[in-house]
């Protein structure tokens, strides 16, 4: 239980079993430091401590977010929006978190961007096993990532299940109106 759980108890858990993906990367990397450096720190704070073990594991994790070995050393100002949001993914994951919250994940990327960024983000959830709580307006990224979802409305939850169900028959009105919007777009 998180409630009764010391600071310490709840840091080192967010820390490794849980990670969070921030909308706009800036505010879930440390932008002064390397991306190696970025993924590293990650490991430091579980206990790692070698050196050469951490910019292997850190050079690897650039590779599975699709970030070139060359780039370890480079400052996330130096990326792209798309880069920046994979390296914050590789630096939340490179742990093995077993939950991921991401706030809009491919919030302010354009549509290519957003599509590559999704299908990196579906094969790492798939393949490492996560649990991932998604928040988004956008059906497309629900649809695509989520198997169960809940529609909220003024903080309460209007409708849960089954994602393809949901948005196929939604049956409460507030959710008829988010399908139906998107349709028309």
């Amino acid at each position: 239980d998180t409630i009764t759980m010391s600071e310490p108890e709840r840091r080192m858990l967010g820390r490794t079993d849980w990670a969070f993906v921030h909308q706009h990367a800036r505010d879930g990397l440390r932008m002064g430091v390397s991306a190696g450096g970025n993924v590293g720190e990650r490991l430091m704070a579980v206990g790692e401590r070698h050196y050469g073990d951490i910019r292997d594991k850190a050079t690897d994790w650039l590779g599975r977010v699709e970030i070139d070995a060359s780039r370890v050393d480079d400052r996330p100002t130096t990326f792209s929006g798309g880069m920046q949001q994979r390296l914050q993914i590789a630096r939340n994951l490179v742990t093995g978190p077993r939950l991921v919250f991401m706030d809009e994940p491919t919030g302010g990327l354009d549509v290519s961007v957003q599509a590559r960024l999704l299908d990196l983000l579906r094969g790492l959830v798939r393949d490492m096993g996560l649990s991932a709580i998604i928040v988004t307006h956008d059906l497309a990224v629900v649809r695509l990532l989520a198997d169960r979802l809940m529609v909220m409305k003024d903080g309460r939850v209007v409708e849960a299940g089954l994602t393809d169900q949901v948005l196929d028959d939604p049956q409460h009105a507030y959710s008829q109106l988010l399908v139906s919007s998107v349709l028309q777009v």
